[in-house]
């Protein structure tokens, strides 16, 4: 099990490292909190939606999943590029790939091994319980992940729409 903080770290010191090569300085903090958005985007998602209001078959599926990640990380590319913030819109995307290389360790081995979680909905998912080891039964845990999930992504859609309207002179209000 890869921790959220594990989940940061993972995707922040690539992007660092580049930040420092290619600017001789530290990130700024709109890449900072990118990349963090990036590597826990899949879990704001998928944990709520399989464990709070069981949409979905597991917590690593949907976001966790190639066919859904892919796309959206060609969106946000597309759009950083038209809005001239390609750093930002990269960082997104390689933080979250790079949190499902680090639920899916099996990837890096000698012998790399694709989970059919990375597949859904082309394949089934693997099986797992229906309380997760990371929420304990009859812990506040999950409730807790929720709260601050739906937290981040209102946040997070309030700053796309004003950025949409700002960028791409679109008023939806």
């Amino acid at each position: 099990m890869v921790l959220p903080i594990e989940h940061f770290i993972i995707a922040l010191l690539p992007v660092a490292v580049y930040a420092l090569l290619r600017d001789r300085q530290l990130p700024t903090l709109h890449l900072l909190a990118v990349t963090f958005f990036g590597s826990q985007f899949p879990d704001f998602i998928d944990k709520p939606l399989a464990y709070e209001l069981h949409l979905i078959p597991s917590g690593r599926v949907f976001m966790h999943s190639l066919p859904f990640a892919i796309p959206l990380s060609i969106a946000v590319v597309a759009y950083a590029v038209r809005t001239d913030r390609t750093r930002l819109g990269a960082a997104f995307a390689f933080a979250h790939l790079s949190h499902l290389v680090a639920d899916n360790r099996q990837l890096l081995r000698p012998d790399p091994y694709v989970s059919s979680d990375l597949l859904w909905p082309l394949q089934r998912p693997v099986m797992r319980p229906a309380v997760p080891q990371w929420v304990g039964e009859g812990a506040v845990n999950l409730h807790l992940w929720t709260g601050f999930s739906v937290l981040v992504l209102a946040l997070a859609a309030y700053i796309l729409v004003a950025d949409l309207q700002t960028q791409l002179d679109f008023r939806l209000f």
